[in-house]
């Protein structure tokens, strides 16, 4: 028998072997990481080691969060009662504040008992599938999809169906396309407008007609409402409980404070549902991680309780990086991007770059083109098949002017060599 050491091959890997020999267990293991936090990662890593890299890859606002939240943090700090444990499903005060919120962003009616407090909008995603989906139910997640989903549905033992549109619709699904997809294993239905990682953003007709439809047939719904106040031109946000009120008991609604009020680390999310969905993934949040933060919830509800003049001034930014971004993408020959209507994303299509010789390489896949990118011209971007659909790329306009020209220039520049 020989030794061996800690990180040694000599014990099976992860998802081979026997159960006893197995040192990750296939659950966890068969996580996929989360493309867009890897590639901000490493594009951070080599600004950190003085490269000039332009980074498209993080999902977050480029403002800091406004001074009178950080206030009212610094202040919770020094109240004693938040040095304490505080209720598992949130503060009183926060969960009411999130009731008001509710009721004048959306005209949805809600109650306290129908709101559980999570660690941002992640934790309040994956408690809603591990309460709602038994092993082997299946979940429509219309695709280009944010990364988490599917990895939720499967962490909790569900099975994402993807249901893939493009941008011949605006990356847009029909209820056709939903019909087509269903199943009798069919329980839930994901539901995002505006959309991560596309912009796009159903209107009140598409809205009531998907949601008319999950209630014929008996259906779930999530739907992710954390860009809710980010829509340009003449799109409008709808809450889809609102305009199907038949479907208020069937629907469990995901937000948060990171992106109306630049306050992604702070970690304050919310699950809206029916009590008894509610109070399950609440009963979980009590073992997993028990309360969010206090000083956290403080300057959250801080944020709820202010105006939104803080997410007006983004909100002006971002629309006016949006159409530069749109139009500098268009003018590069063999991309294609439809104009956002919501967010902060923008997910143009490279397939007519693909398979042509670049710089000596020749990118078969939107990964690998992604990769040349950062290796050829130092920018950030994160490929398609992060988000179901290959061919595609994504790129946050959540940053500086500058910067943005600056990135999709050198894009432009590199994918000209294209032959």
């Amino acid at each position: 028998m020989t030794a061996s050491t800690p990180g040694s091959s000599s014990v099976p890997a992860s998802g081979s072997g026997s159960a006893a020999g197995r040192r990750v267990s296939a659950r966890v293991g068969a996580i996929a990481e989360s493309a867009t936090l890897a590639v901000d990662a490493k594009a951070k890593a080599l600004k950190a080691a003085g490269r000039p890299v332009v980074g498209f890859g993080a999902g977050e606002p480029d403002f800091p969060t406004p001074d009178y939240i950080v206030d009212a943090a610094v202040a919770a700090c020094r109240e004693p009662r938040f040095h304490r444990y505080t209720p598992a499903g949130g503060l009183p005060e926060l969960k009411a504040a999130i009731v008001a919120k509710t009721l004048r962003d959306s005209g949805l009616v809600v109650d306290p008992a129908q709101v559980l407090v999570t660690n941002g909008g992640k934790q309040a995603i994956y408690e809603a599938f591990a309460a709602l989906l038994d092993p082997g139910d299946e979940v429509l997640v219309p695709a280009p999809y944010w990364t988490t989903y599917p990895e939720s549905i499967k962490l909790a033992g569900g099975v994402p169906v993807d249901v893939v549109a493009d941008e011949s619709t605006g990356y847009l699904v029909s209820v056709e396309q939903l019909e087509a997809a269903r199943t009798e294993r069919t329980k839930v239905l994901v539901f995002v407008s505006p959309s991560n990682p596309t912009g796009a953003v159903y209107s009140r007709a598409q809205t009531e007609a998907i949601g008319r439809w999950a209630v014929e047939h008996g259906l779930w719904v999530l739907t992710d409402e954390i860009y809710e106040h980010l829509v340009y031109d003449d799109a409008e946000f709808v809450s889809m409980p609102v305009v199907v009120p038949e479907l208020a008991d069937r629907c469990v609604i995901v937000n948060g404070v990171a992106k109306t009020y630049a306050m992604t680390g702070w970690r304050v999310g919310w699950i809206i549902g029916p009590r008894d969905v509610v109070a399950a993934a609440a009963n979980l949040q009590s073992h997993a991680t028990s309360n969010v933060c206090n000083v956290a919830q403080a300057a959250a509800l801080a944020a709820l309780n202010g105006d939104l003049s803080a997410v007006d001034t983004m909100r002006a930014a971002f629309d006016r990086r949006r159409r530069t971004i749109v139009r500098m993408l268009n003018e590069i020959p063999g991309v294609e991007c439809p104009e956002p209507k919501g967010a902060f994303y923008a997910y143009p299509s490279v397939k007519g770059v693909l398979g042509r010789e670049i710089r000596g390489a020749r990118p078969a896949t939107s990964a690998e083109l992604a990769g040349l990118i950062l290796d050829e011209v130092e920018v950030a971007v994160v490929p398609g098949e992060a988000f179901g659909t290959p061919g595609y790329l994504r790129l946050s306009y959540a940053l500086g002017d500058e910067d943005l020209v600056e990135g999709v220039r050198r894009i432009a520049e590199l994918l000209a060599e294209a032959k």
